[in-house]
């Protein structure tokens, strides 16, 4: 099912071109071409190993891509500036340990930190960013709280609040909701596609559940042994011919009621 992506469907925050990723002997990633349209929520899904998260820290830049180009807007990801990046785009890596000691208010202002630097005053232009941003993600009242002492799903809307303080139109999330129970989860991930559909951003988002991806995600791309195998609607992905290409064990659909596609399960 995996086929090169059409470049001209229309605007774009990344399109990625021929891009391959190796590090030492091994190959991460060979030959990727996808498009990720601007103001959509799309999945990264696949099994361990298919270069899912590699493929988001190439968009974020924390890797250099081997082989091939990536785009942000018009330009090339890598020769913009570190300080125009950050303002247009903000990473939330899988494993975040900084932080459990501030303040919610305090880490949600460090999404502020591109537009003024180390050396800049916080001035009232930021500070009625970080309120919306509390706002934006339900945790005002937590302000005030020590980010350790939160919840699971508190936490993760901490973080996500510190991205949008940072007034980023692309946010790029590695499984944000790996740690969390099921009503965690559908909190986040219904937060996330707030966010995108109400405030005209678009969000990139590894997901390891496909039925979770099929549910908030516009459009789903996945990734099996470093290579595309499968891109296009939710609808399109859950079949079972598709779902067997990506996973490699045979699963089944049913019908979900009040979806606009099935369910996926192992029978």
């Amino acid at each position: 099912m995996s086929d090169k992506t059409d470049l001209s469907q229309g605007a774009a925050s990344f399109v990625v071109e021929g891009v391959s990723l190796s590090i030492g002997s091994a190959s991460i990633l060979q030959d990727v071409d996808l498009l990720f349209p601007a103001g959509e929520v799309v999945a990264l899904v696949g099994h361990n190993g298919s270069g899912k998260s590699s493929l988001l820290k190439m968009l974020a830049r924390q890797l250099a891509p081997t082989s091939g180009s990536i785009r942000y807007g018009d330009h090339d990801l890598m020769h913009s500036s570190e300080r125009t990046f950050a303002r247009s785009v903000a990473y939330l890596p899988q494993d975040v340990n900084s932080g459990s000691e501030m303040t919610v208010r305090e880490l949600v202002s460090c999404g502020r930190y591109p537009w003024h630097g180390p050396l800049g005053r916080f001035s009232k232009i930021d500070a009625e960013k970080v309120d919306l941003a509390l706002k934006a993600t339900h945790v005002e009242s937590s302000a005030g709280r020590i980010v350790g002492t939160l919840s699971g799903g508190e936490r993760q809307r901490a973080w996500i609040a510190m991205l949008i303080a940072q007034d980023a139109r692309c946010l790029l999330l590695d499984e944000p909701t790996a740690a969390l129970d099921i009503a965690h989860q559908i909190e986040v991930l219904s937060l996330v596609r707030r966010l995108a559909h109400e405030g005209g951003r678009s969000v990139i988002i590894v997901l390891h559940d496909i039925n979770m991806a099929a549910r908030f995600c516009d459009r789903i791309h996945a990734l099996k042994r470093g290579r595309v195998v499968a891109s296009g609607a939710p609808g399109d992905i859950l079949q079972p011919g598709t779902l067997h290409d990506i996973y490699g064990i045979d699963m089944a659909i049913i019908p979900a009621p009040n979806l606009s596609h099935p369910l996926a399960y192992v029978p």
